[in-house]
């Protein structure tokens, strides 16, 4: 593992992910705590791979998503944010398709897990875009408490997310610098 320095003291690399139902602020937290703390934001795959999609994404597409999660998880060197990561296209492929590639395990295989995740809550209004799917309230919700559950499985530290604007990002600002502290 590469050492970085984080807060003035040297600490092996670090990788925080930020899980949470669509349109909750996960692209901007990760890139302003990204840019707060000196770290680098890895942006979300499936809105790149989807957006350039001339079709429908199939459940092939949904499974070159989780590998390009997977290898990203794998390679992160430094303190990095993961805007997404496996954990959400994990549930994903349960939800639309009810079945998922044999290495996604439960929970997410070890060499793909965070450090440590910051779980956005859904208590921001859904904001309408075309490759959103689930901006209902409930469902919003019901991905949530699957996304705790797969969290919680795992074993590894996290914090929730809630606020709107500023107090959301020092929300997780305050989560992740305490969090750091305690890596001494």
């Amino acid at each position: 593992m590469q050492r970085v320095s984080l807060l003035g003291r040297m600490v092996h690399s670090v990788k925080i992910g930020l899980v949470g139902p669509e349109s909750t602020g996960k692209s901007t937290l990760s890139r302003e705590l990204a840019a707060h703390f000196g770290g680098r934001c890895i942006p979300e795959y499936a809105r790149q791979y989807v957006g350039t999609l001339q079709r429908s994404y199939r459940y092939e597409d949904v499974c070159l998503i989780a590998g390009q999660n997977r290898m990203e998880a794998q390679t992160a060197q430094g303190l990095t944010f993961f805007d997404t990561e496996l954990i959400i296209t994990k549930v994903w492929l349960d939800e639309v398709y009810g079945k998922r590639p044999l290495w996604i395990t439960e929970p997410v295989p070890a060499d793909c897990r965070m450090d440590y995740y910051l779980l956005t809550a859904p208590d921001l209004p859904g904001e309408p875009d075309p490759l959103r799917e689930n901006l209902s309230q409930p469902a919003r919700e019901r991905l949530y408490e699957r996304y705790l559950s797969e969290i919680i499985a795992t074993g590894v530290p996290y914090c929730i997310v809630k606020g709107a604007g500023r107090e959301r990002f020092a929300c997780a600002e305050r989560a992740v610098s305490t969090w750091l502290n305690g890596l001494r």
